[in-house]
């Protein structure tokens, strides 16, 4: 679970520099996160299910035109976006990237299946939500659409759930791949969350609603949730 101190001064952090100083001698793992990033939460999921300790740094996205663009943030992450974990003495960005890390150097619970058939399907599920639906309605993209933007995430969160439902048909268990939970399923719960904010109708897609209901009853998914975390602002905390 997170230390984490949630206090905002500094340009995109928040953190006072008495806690910038404790974090350059911390030994524990810093994770750059805002509560809402669907990208953040993934991450969150696997140090909750590994039950790794960490220090979090909150950077808020919409404040002061986005603390990601800060001459700070960019000296931890070039690409100015969340998540970065800080880890091992390195710096690592890009989802996917860091929970492929902890699943290497930390390996228990797994996250991908020993059988490669599986393996597979885990990776083409979490490729699927990561690469071919999130990235279309990220913030980023959101804010060239103007007041078309709800109706573009939604279309874009349709199509790719319509082809997910069919392939999770094929895979799932009482998770995404079988039984187990896997890097499939900590891409998927924060996917639907986004679908629920931006309003589609899931009624289309009852396997998906019924992986993600039975998640969101492990304690890794509670903890990690955005209506949980440090940054999260009070009228939407849980």
């Amino acid at each position: 679970m997170p230390s984490v101190h949630a206090l905002f001064s500094l340009k995109y952090s928040g953190v006072p520099a008495t806690y910038l100083l404790y974090l350059s001698f911390s030994s524990q793992p810093i994770l750059y996160s805002y509560f809402r990033s669907s990208c953040s939460w993934r991450v969150r999921i696997a140090l909750a299910l590994k039950g790794i300790s960490y220090d979090l740094v909150p950077v808020n996205l919409l404040k002061d035109g986005g603390q990601q663009f800060s001459a700070e943030f960019k000296a931890v992450n070039p690409m100015q976006q969340v998540p970065a974990l800080k880890i091992d003495g390195i710096t690592l960005s890009q989802s996917l990237a860091i929970i492929h890390y902890l699943e290497d150097t930390r390996p228990n619970p797994r996250l991908l299946p020993q059988d490669l058939k599986k393996r597979a399907q885990v990776r083409m599920i979490a490729d699927h939500i990561v690469s071919g639906i999130q990235p279309l309605q990220n913030l980023s993209i959101l804010k060239q659409m103007g007041e078309k933007k709800m109706e573009w995430a939604q279309n874009c969160i349709a199509s790719g759930f319509q082809a997910l439902e069919q392939l999770l048909q094929h895979t799932a268990g009482h998770y995404c791949v079988g039984d187990e939970v896997s890097m499939a399923d900590l891409c998927l719960v924060p996917q639907v969350f986004n679908a629920e904010r931006f309003k589609v109708d899931m009624g289309p897609y009852p396997t998906i609603t019924r992986i993600n209901k039975a998640l969101l009853e492990l304690e890794a998914f509670k903890v990690s949730h955005p209506s949980r975390q440090p940054d999260t602002p009070a009228e939407l905390r849980a």
